[in-house]
């Protein structure tokens, strides 16, 4: 939290708004269902047309069971995108404006405006658009970190292309990972309806601020199966912030790719279950090559938090900014050290389609 606080308070004021809490207890008038919450939301969700003259370039981590709502026509890709943050500003999916020459916002209201791009995040699968219209509302951000499984939330997007809609649902399970989707994965996972031109789009509290933006359903047909998952509005921020500020998104890299333990090997290396990482590359020149780390060692701690997955791992060091250091701890050869380490800059994904 130390970490996120040093770079918030140098943050501008559109930024330094702390998202709104959720309230300990946020149930409608039965009379009037989520109408209130809709119409705060609905006048924000854009939709995102992008053409392409040609499709993006393979690659794209998008397959059965876990799979994008919109899949892509060559020409033309549709989705949403929500109004956030500072004035013109469109949040949608970066898997719906890939490769394109070309991006239309059709607003609420019906008008249709050009969109250009600002900036790119694959890892989360988050882009940033921005339109050349004032006056425009925008989702206020929701604490997500107060979410709760079983908590109401509605999808907004534009399904299929037949326009503005609402599907109602609850929060299934937060903390998804290991679906294979993005590099960064920490999904709420709804059971509101997600369909083909909903990517991009916003998932609300009852009160209509954002909690996530809709990104990927588990689907065998391509259609809602009521499983659908959300990236949270505490990394929509974050991507939000660094693009506009900076035009990519600032994450800390070490450069080494480590598995998890097995209960054998467990057992072998003396090592509690579920506890530490097996070192399977460490890139050339890394900051982790350079701090001494090797093929064959096994991660225990970094800063002083216990290494159990290597998803906790990529987060963990993602949120370090580039030019910290910490302390890495390791078993190697069955005896354990302490490695200074020096984080790097995460490469930014190539953009080229």
């Amino acid at each position: 939290m130390g970490m996120l606080l040093a770079w918030h308070a140098v943050a501008p004021a559109w930024w330094r708004a702390a998202p709104a809490p959720l309230p300990a207890a946020s149930v409608p008038d039965a009379t009037a269902g989520y109408r209130q919450a809709a119409a705060l939301a609905i006048p924000a969700v854009v939709s995102v047309t992008a053409e392409r003259l040609r499709l993006p370039r393979a690659g794209q981590r998008s397959s059965a069971p876990s799979q994008r709502p919109d899949a892509l026509r060559p020409g033309i890709g549709l989705g949403s995108g929500v109004l956030v943050g500072p004035p013109g500003c469109v949040l949608t999916n970066d898997h719906v404006i890939a490769g394109a020459q070309h991006i239309e916002v059709r607003l609420a209201d019906g008008r249709s405006v050009r969109a250009r791009l600002v900036g790119r995040d694959p890892d989360s699968d988050l882009a940033l658009l921005r339109i050349a219209v004032t006056g425009l509302p925008r989702l206020e951000f929701a604490d997500d970190r107060q979410a709760r499984v079983g908590d109401v939330v509605l999808a907004i997007g534009f399904p299929f292309g037949v326009g503005s809609t609402v599907t109602q649902g609850v929060i299934s399970a937060l903390d998804r990972h290991h679906l294979g989707i993005n590099t960064f994965e920490d999904f709420i996972q709804t059971d509101a309806a997600i369909n083909p031109g909903n990517s991009g789009g916003a998932l609300v509290d009852t009160n209509g601020r954002l909690l996530g933006i809709n990104s990927a359903i588990y689907s065998r047909s391509g259609g809602s199966l009521g499983i659908g998952f959300a990236i949270p509005a505490s990394t929509a921020r974050k991507v939000l912030h660094d693009l506009v500020e900076h035009g990519a998104v600032l994450r800390g890299w070490i450069g080494v790719q480590a598995g998890d333990i097995d209960a054998r090997l467990a057992r072998r290396l003396r090592l509690s279950p579920r506890h530490g990482l097996l070192v399977d590359a460490v890139v050339p020149r890394s900051p982790a090559a350079r701090a001494g780390l090797q093929r064959g060692d096994v991660l225990l701690e970094l800063a002083g938090t216990p290494l159990r997955d290597g998803d906790e791992l990529l987060r963990q060091v993602a949120a370090m900014p580039a030019g910290s250091e910490a302390r890495l701890r390791i078993l190697r050869a069955g005896h354990e050290r302490s490695l200074a380490l020096r984080v790097g800059r995460r490469p930014v994904p190539s953009q080229v389609d």
